[in-house]
C-alpha cells in the first residue's frame, strides 16, 4: 500500500505562458513560474526549504536558490526520463514532506524546446541511451520519438486490427480543450475530425495532428504538509497516491527487446499501485490526465490502466464523447501535450490541480479525484490527486 496517502498537498501553482519563442532563458522562466506559484500559495522564497527539478534543464538548484533568494535549501534533487519524470518529481517532493525532512518543496519543469534557446547540462560523459539510439536506431532512419514509437504503434494496430484514423479523436478533443485554454499554443484554434484526416502523414502511421508540438514555457508547484496546507490555502489538493515504475526489459520509450512491443508493463504497474495506494478503483476517478506525446499512446494507456480491455482503447474514444469534459472519462482537459504544448507531462499535473480547485478552462463538474500518468513505454510515473 502507498504510505503517502494524505501526507502531502499541493498549495501553489505557477505558469510562464507557453509560446513558440519565450525570448528568455529557461532559468528566467523558472524563476517567474516559481514566483507565481509562491504568490499563489501566499508564501515567500524564505519559506522554501526543498527543490526538485528535471535532470537536464539548463539551471540547477544553486542557480535557483541564488536567483530566488531562497535562504535555506535543506533538500534538493532531480529526476530524469522526460515524461517519466513528471509525476516522479512530485512524488519525491511528497516523500520529503511526509518524512518530515522539509516543510515546503518547489517542483519545476521549464523548457525552451520550441525556440531551442537552451544550454543542456554536460556531465562529462554521454548517456548510455543516447549512444544506444545513435548506434542502433539512427542508421535505420529512426531519428525521432515518433519514428521509434511508430513501430510499437504499427504493431499494436496489426495485433488488434485498428485503423490509424481511430486515434484521431484524441487529437480532436485535445484541440477542443486547448482552444478554451489561454495558455495553449492553440487557444481559439480547435480542429475537426475532418481536419485530422486531411493532416499529412509525417511518420507512418502518425499524422501531423497526432504529434505534440514543442513549446517554450514553465510551470511550478508548491508541495507542503496537509496541516500547513489547511492553514494557508482555501483549496489544497492532496496527494492520495504516487508511483513510478521501470519494468523488466525497459529501453527508453521503445523496449523493442521485450516479447511484446505493444505491452506497457510500467504503466500497468503504476495503475495497480496507484489504485491500491489510494484505496479506490477506476470507477472512482473523475478526470484523467495522460501524457500524450503521440495520440495513439492515450487509448493504449487507458487499456494498461484498466479503464478498458486490451485492444478496446480506440473503440472507447470513438466519437470523442466519452473523453470530453462532460463525458464518462474526461481526458486531458487543458489540451494536454497535443492541445496545449509539450511540457513532457508536467502540464498534466497542473491541469489536475486546476480541475480539483475548480479553475480549469474545461471544468469537470464536481471533480474530486484526478489520475495523472506520464511516461509511455517506460520509465513511467503517476499520481492520484484529490480534494
Amino acid at each position: 500500500m502507498d504510505n503517502l496517502k494524505g501526507k502531502a498537498a499541493i498549495v501553489g501553482l505557477g505558469t510562464y505562458k507557453f509560446s513558440e519563442d519565450s525570448g528568455i532563458t529557461e532559468l528566467d522562466m523558472t524563476c517567474r513560474a516559481v514566483k507565481a506559484a509562491l504568490d499563489d500559495a501566499g508564501l515567500t522564497p524564505n519559506c522554501v526549504d526543498g527543490f526538485v527539478e528535471y535532470a537536464e534543464e539548463d539551471f540547477d538548484e544553486i542557480l535557483i536558490t541564488r536567483s530566488m533568494g531562497i535562504g535555506n535549501l535543506a533538500f534538493h534533487g532531480d529526476v530524469r526520463w522526460d515524461g517519466g519524470a513528471a509525476c516522479s518529481m512530485v512524488q519525491r517532493a511528497a516523500l520529503a514532506v511526509a518524512a518530515g525532512m522539509v516543510t515546503t518543496v518547489v517542483v519545476v519543469r521549464s523548457v525552451n524546446d520550441a525556440s531551442l534557446n537552451r544550454q543542456k547540462k554536460v556531465f562529462g560523459e554521454r548517456r548510455t541511451w543516447i549512444a544506444l539510439e545513435e548506434t542502433y536506431y539512427n542508421p535505420y532512419g529512426l531519428l525521432t520519438d515518433a519514428g521509434r514509437l511508430g513501430l510499437n504503434i504499427r504493431r499494436y494496430m496489426h495485433e488488434y486490427l485498428v485503423d490509424a484514423e481511430a486515434f484521431g479523436w484524441v487529437s480532436v478533443v485535445a484541440r477542443e480543450n486547448g482552444a478554451r485554454n489561454p495558455n495553449s499554443l492553440f487557444f481559439e484554434r480547435p480542429v475537426t475530425y475532418e481536419d485530422y484526416l486531411q493532416s499529412p502523414v509525417t511518420v507512418d502511421p502518425l499524422r501531423s495532428l497526432d504529434l505534440a508540438p514543442p513549446v517554450d514555457g514553465a510551470m511550478a508547484l508548491v508541495v507542503t504538509s496537509p496541516e500547513r496546507a489547511r492553514r494557508i490555502s482555501d483549496h489544497p489538493v492532496y496527494i492520495q497516491a504516487a508511483a513510478q515504475s521501470m519494468a523488466r526489459g525497459v529501453q527508453f520509450k521503445t523496449s523493442y527487446t521485450r516479447p511484446s512491443i505493444t505491452n506497457q508493463p510500467a504503466l500497468k504497474n503504476i495503475g495497480r499501485r496507484l489504485f491500491e495506494g489510494a484505496g479506490i478503483t477506476t470507477a472512482d476517478i473523475d478526470v484523467v490526465q495522460i501524457e500524450d506525446e503521440l495520440a495513439p499512446l492515450v487509448p493504449m494507456a487507458l487499456e494498461e490502466l484498466g479503464f478498458c480491455k486490451r485492444g478496446e482503447g480506440p473503440a472507447f474514444i470513438e466519437g470523442g464523447d466519452r473523453i470530453r469534459p462532460e463525458g464518462e472519462l474526461p481526458l486531458n482537459t487543458s489540451g494536454g501535450s497535443i492541445g496545449e504544448g509539450n511540457l513532457h507531462g508536467f502540464n498534466h499535473i497542473a491541469e489536475a490541480v486546476r480541475q480539483l480547485r475548480g479553475t480549469s478552462t474545461s471544468p469537470v463538474d464536481n471533480a474530486e479525484l484526478a489520475l495523472v500518468v506520464s511516461g509511455a513505454f517506460g520509465p513511467a510515473s503517476g499520481l492520484i490527486l484529490g480534494r
